[in-house]
């Protein structure tokens, strides 16, 4: 399990005195106890791992952007933060599928449903997340996806 070797990453990050790498897999456990109270009150809880992926994508998403605005803002020293935070996020993420591998999913799955314009996006983007939704950047796949329909 992902939250498994999240807690074992943490323990050696302590034990060696790593410190910006012990700071990044709290926030990544930090995260996911708040992912885990706010779904006492749900109905339906998703599958442990799926749930640790979900928070650890939507993690790698805020990095980016933070770096993107840093380095916008000329603050290089906050970007590189960001950057070795996004480095041990990404550890824990499945491999993530090649652009040819993802262009093949998007044309198998716009075969499959008769997909022909860009009214069919959603239904395009809804299969694709739901079968490769933990090995893909969905920000870059909907670009990928509006291409192969336009």
């Amino acid at each position: 399990m992902i939250r498994d070797s999240i807690k074992a990453a943490q323990i050696s990050a302590m034990k060696a005195g790593d410190k910006p790498r012990l700071a990044a897999v709290r926030l990544i456990l930090a995260k996911v106890k708040d992912r885990d109270i706010e779904l006492r009150t749900a109905t339906e809880t998703p599958d442990d791992d799926a749930m640790v992926i979900d928070v650890l994508q939507k993690m790698v998403k805020q990095r980016r952007e933070s770096i993107k605005l840093f380095e916008e803002g000329g603050r290089p020293e906050k970007a590189e933060e960001e950057k070795a935070e996004l480095v041990v996020i990404e550890e824990f993420l499945p491999a993530q599928m090649s652009e040819e591998d993802t262009k093949a999913a998007i044309e198998a799955i716009k075969a499959e449903t008769g997909a022909a314009g860009m009214k069919d996006m959603g239904k395009v983007m809804g299969l694709l997340k739901e079968r490769h939704g933990a090995q893909l950047d969905m920000g870059k796949a909907s670009g990928w996806v509006k291409a192969a329909l336009s």
